[in-house]
């Protein structure tokens, strides 16, 4: 039995470890915040990029750009990330290269957010309890068009939406193949791949880099010559925040015509769309490189009587090339001409977005994610189509969740089919039927409704076993899942990492792991899932 006396030496104990923790806190970030005045070489610019905790700066900035805020009620203490002990907000890469230099001097770690879509939140949080500095990359944005060789440089801090938009101001016969948020950083986006309604005619945005700066661990910026082709390959779908931070990419820009055609045809499961998804399944990867039809099923929410099915379509032509291809390849669609809408590449990013084609492009330029609120997602490859009982099983297993839960089917093939899977480190390639992201999103934000939709999406994910790749089960980066595995707190080896990695990466985690060793010795740059030094 416990003494009053010895509850009270208990409870002294925690205050004096409280205070010591604060202490040290404070000392750290008033340690990095010295280092960097002294190093960054722009002394007067650092109080206002160099935020501490107890900056009223903070919590605005760390929380702006937070694309999930499923961690802000974790259920305990012990299980809860810890958040950043300095944001700094670069504006030239020297202060990326001084807080590389001061965080290694101090025992530190970096993340780096550029988007802040990162699904478990890596960009901006640490399961390890190890005091880190995030680097946001907001600031760092600029876009600079060369229409003569059809390239651009972008900085990392770039949004999709504003790479679309200077685009299209710079010409109206050129666009980019990438994701479908405006809101998506393409720091992270192009690292870990990165595609979207262009994927089967370009393939992925790394398949379209030329050329990127980074800033490797020893503070040094490189491009693709002095880096060399490995690490080159490397950052090309390798993941974000593995080898070094990257400062811009060289991106070939791609031609479009000047009319494309989009179009929602939706059903629900009562009017036939099992059946029709049964065909899509066996079409979707072999139309056209022009034609991508992607399909996204899910219920309404609480008290769902049906599963509602949209075939979400984007052509790149017009009406009249469109319809004798979907008569031929999906007449049992029944799309008509009415269904379709003609519109410039820049009104198909606003259409897909949610957006009128006839609002204002602007509309891209917002950083912030239109419908913000908590997910917990996950990602599969199909390599052979799911039957019938199979999709009727996941029709079940949507109507018991009373949040919106869906799945988004994204069909591969055409010129994804043609690259090599060792091309770049991105490995999903021939064979993949389509890619499906898992997804539930609630209002609700307590801990224990968090708990109940993570249970409810791994009953989904472990349902789909037998439906999916395997050997790996493969999944895509960009849509990290902490479930599938992580790294211990220090050094993680390569054979325990590839518990995750190999799913990630498939064959490609050998060769990145042995780029790891070669320009990061000392992991610098890690977290739950970065990629472990080869051994």
């Amino acid at each position: 039995k416990i003494t009053k006396l010895e509850m009270m030496a208990y409870y002294v104990i925690v205050f004096l470890a409280l205070i010591s923790y604060a202490g040290s806190v404070e000392e750290q970030s008033v340690s990095f915040k010295n280092c960097m005045k002294s190093s960054a070489g722009a002394a007067t610019s650092i109080e206002t990029i160099v935020l501490t905790s107890s900056s009223s700066q903070y919590q605005q900035t760390l929380q702006a750009f937070e694309q999930n805020p499923r961690w802000v009620n974790s259920s305990s203490a012990s299980t809860s990330p810890t958040m950043p002990l300095v944001i700094l907000t670069p504006l030239t890469a020297s202060h990326i290269q001084a807080a590389i230099l001061c965080t290694k001097k101090l025992g530190m770690q970096i993340r780096v957010r550029s988007g802040g879509h990162d699904y478990e939140g890596l960009s901006f949080l640490s399961y390890s309890k190890a005091p880190f500095v995030m680097l946001d990359l907001n600031k760092l944005r600029s876009i600079d068009i060369n229409l003569a060789d059809e390239t651009a440089w972008v900085q990392a801090g770039a949004t999709l939406g504003e790479l679309y938009y200077k685009i299209s101001k710079a010409s109206a016969l050129h666009g980019f193949p990438a994701g479908i948020c405006p809101s998506i950083g393409l720091g992270g986006h192009i690292s870990g791949g990165g595609f979207g309604t262009m994927l089967r005619k370009f393939g992925t945005a790394a398949d379209n880099v030329v050329d990127a700066t980074i800033i490797d661990a020893n503070g040094k910026i490189l491009d693709r010559k002095s880096m060399g082709e490995d690490l080159f390959w490397a950052i090309r779908g390798g993941g974000g925040n593995n080898f070094g931070v990257v400062l811009s990419w060289k991106i070939k820009l791609v031609r479009v015509p000047p009319v494309v055609t989009a179009f929602n045809v939706q059903r629900t499961v009562a009017e036939g769309a099992t059946k029709l998804i049964l065909k899509w399944q066996t079409i979707a990867d072999k139309l056209p490189k022009d034609l991508f039809i992607r399909v996204v099923a899910q219920n309404t929410g609480a008290n769902s009587a049906t599963v509602q099915v949209l075939f979400n379509s984007f052509f790149l032509g017009g009406i009249d090339r469109l319809m004798p291809i979907m008569k031929q390849s999906f007449p049992e669609l029944g799309l008509q001409a009415k269904d379709c809408t003609e519109m410039t590449w820049i009104q198909s990013a606003l259409f897909f977005d949610g957006y009128s084609k006839d609002d204002a492009p602007e509309a891209l330029l917002d950083r912030v994610t239109t419908f913000k609120s908590s997910f917990k997602a996950k990602s599969d490859y199909v390599r052979k189509p799911i039957p019938e009982a199979g999709l009727e099983g996941i029709w079940k297993l949507l109507l018991k969740e009373d949040v919106q839960a869906m799945l988004i089917m994204e069909p591969y093939g055409g010129r994804m089919s043609e690259i090599p899977e060792s091309e770049i480190a991105f490995p999903h390639r021939k064979g993949n039927l389509y890619n499906i992201q898992y997804l539930v999103k609630w209002d609700v934000n307590t801990a224990e409704a968090s708990s109940r939709h993570v249970r409810w999406m791994k009953s989904l994910y472990s349902y789909m076993t037998p439906y999916v790749s395997n050997s790996p089960r493969a999944t895509y980066v960009n849509y990290r899942d902490l479930d599938i595995g992580t790294n211990k707190r220090h050094n993680t080896s390569f054979a325990e990492a590839s518990v995750w990695g190999i799913k990630y990466f498939k064959a490609n985690f050998i060769r990145l792991s042995q780029i790891k060793k070669k320009v990061d010795p000392h992991n610098f740059f890690r977290n739950e899932q970065s990629i472990p030094l080869f051994s």
